[in-house]
């Protein structure tokens, strides 16, 4: 759970959603999600527990619609948030600072992740230039000619023309899922580490070839 949301302001929040007219729960969460812009989103492991804390004070109530329990604030719910009115528009504040920092952070880190891919880009194409290279160059003077008389170059084995496919695919996926702009802050990071291992993997390779 983001950290805006800490000491019992979420339970604040919901009342606060719930104000505005009758929800279940995944209502609330995709609510909570657009307000974040899509950087934070509470998992309903999150959600429901203090949506039935909020029932059993009688702040909130619900009914089954639909196979769903669709909750409501109550007179008393009501209330609460008169009572507070001041420490939610403060929390209000809070979390358009958040967002403002989230998006900050998530901007610097896709431009770091697109410039890794960029970066993994340029070293597979050149890996793959240097093994086309090396796969037409001619024998060198000890190597015995081809047993058949035939011409020392080969055609372009299925193995690297399946390597460029892979390439090609893999830069199209992760240019993908960065510009989707749907992973965490966490998965990003994971994501970076992953492009810098597999680039030193490949660079170690080329080093021992």
């Amino acid at each position: 759970m983001t950290a805006v949301f800490s000491h019992g302001r979420l339970r604040l929040y919901l009342l606060k959603l719930l104000d505005d007219g009758p929800k279940h729960g995944y209502e609330l969460i995709r609510l909570l999600e657009d307000r974040f812009l899509g950087l934070y989103a509470p998992s309903a492991g999150t959600i429901y527990p203090r949506l039935q804390r909020l029932e059993v004070e009688g702040l909130v109530s619900h009914t089954a619609a639909g196979g769903r329990k669709v909750y409501e604030i109550t007179e008393a719910g009501r209330a609460e948030l008169r009572q507070r009115a001041d420490e939610l528009a403060t929390l209000e504040s809070d979390i358009t600072a958040s967002v403002e920092d989230l998006s900050t952070l998530a901007g610097e880190i896709r431009t770091e992740v697109r410039g890794s891919v960029r970066d993994l880009k340029r070293e597979l194409r050149e890996a793959a230039r240097q093994t086309r290279q090396a796969r037409w160059a001619p024998p060198p003077p000890t190597t015995r000619p081809p047993a058949n008389g035939g011409p020392g170059r080969t055609a372009e084995s299925p193995l690297l023309a399946e390597f460029d496919q892979r390439l090609a695919a893999f830069t199209v996926e992760v240019g993908a899922l960065v510009r989707a702009g749907r992973l965490t802050d966490t998965q990003l990071r994971t994501a970076i580490r992953l492009l810098d291992g597999a680039l030193d993997g490949l660079r170690r390779l080329l080093r021992h070839t």
